[in-house]
């Protein structure tokens, strides 16, 4: 803050050396006038000068230190009161700025809560027609025909419930309730949704499930497991998916392992990045790069741990890690 002062006085400073050099040469070509004198009032004047900047920074600074040091928010309860008519018009700018930014905010706030309202709206209208049909798929005879249009509605219903559930997180603390949740019932219920594109991929499923409960949300849990188990069949073609639980250290675990065709190792830090897809199949068009962003997001609220080991062309093994049941005081208290 000294430099930037000195910095700032810097034409003061040169003007004031200047005058002292020029009276000092004036008295130097001038005989009447006594050299050493003026060199005195020189050297006193300068002190002066010393003493009066050294005044001037600490009273002069103090706003801009304030300033310097508040918090990057809203807040201008904590900075100190202006001293000079340009600290006040300082003052004055960034309350003008700050009410204009609030406004702007919560414009777009109350344009964001509607548009999430609307689309909620629309995805619970979209689901009424796409449950009849499935009604009406069910009455199909023609076996080939109803598994093709099972598995295109099938992607619907999956790409609509995640853009319903991508616009609640943003108010996951809102809708969390943490309870005993059957594992096992939840794990059934959500291998039934995707029986039907099971079956089509000739895909089969080994449970162990040494541990049946945990403390969790179901709705928001049950989304997670969607996500994975999505992935785990999308990329699988003619294999058996295992799915086990057990406990060890107070921790619950669930492993969901698959022998698709696996994740190349330079990707695997990217990919719970949002919108990452691949780099080794970058024209897979079926690709949104959400599921896994979105399954992170939610695990972090219900302080759930998503561990993936990948192998390109040996299969993908996901291990979920259960809090303990103190750490959802955490949870309860958001």
């Amino acid at each position: 803050m000294v430099k930037t002062y000195l910095l700032e006085r810097r034409s003061w400073i040169v003007f004031f050396i200047f005058q002292n050099l020029l009276l000092l040469f004036i008295a130097y070509i001038d005989p009447k006038i006594s050299l050493p004198s003026i060199a005195y009032v020189t050297f006193l004047m300068t002190l002066i000068l010393l003493l009066f900047l050294a005044f001037r920074y600490q009273k002069e600074t103090k706003f801009y230190k304030a300033l310097q040091e508040r918090e990057k928010d809203f807040d201008l309860t904590r900075l100190i009161k202006p001293d000079s008519p340009f600290e006040q018009m300082i003052e004055s700018s960034f309350i003008e700025q700050i009410d204009y930014l609030k406004t702007i905010a919560s414009k777009n706030q109350v344009m964001l809560e509607q548009e999430k309202d609307d689309l909620l709206s629309w995805i619970h209208e979209v689901k009424t027609p796409l449950t009849a049909m499935h009604l009406m798929v069910e009455k199909i005879e023609d076996n080939a025909l109803k598994s093709q249009i099972t598995y295109e509605w099938l992607r619907i219903h999956l790409l609509l419930d995640q853009q319903l559930h991508q616009k609640r997180l943003l108010f996951i603390e809102n809708d969390l309730l943490i309870e005993r949740t059957d594992l096992e019932a939840l794990l059934f219920q959500e291998l039934k949704t995707l029986q039907s594109w099971c079956i089509q991929k000739g895909i089969g499923f080994d449970i162990d499930l040494q541990k049946t409960e945990v403390l969790s949300d179901s709705k928001w849990l049950a989304f997670i497991v969607r996500q994975l188990l999505t992935n785990a069949v999308k990329y699988s073609d003619h294999s058996d998916i295992y799915m086990k639980s057990y406990q060890q250290d107070e921790h619950t675990y669930l492993q969901i392992q698959d022998f698709g065709r696996g994740i190349d190792e330079k990707d695997l830090p990217r990919i719970f990045d949002k919108g990452f897809t691949s780099t080794t199949n970058h024209d897979d068009q079926s690709a949104t790069g959400m599921g896994l962003y979105l399954a992170k997001k939610v695990a972090k609220s219900l302080l759930i741990e998503i561990v993936i080991q990948s192998e390109v062309g040996v299969g993908t093994t996901i291990i979920l890690t259960f809090p303990k049941r103190n750490d959802f005081v955490k949870v309860m208290s958001m």
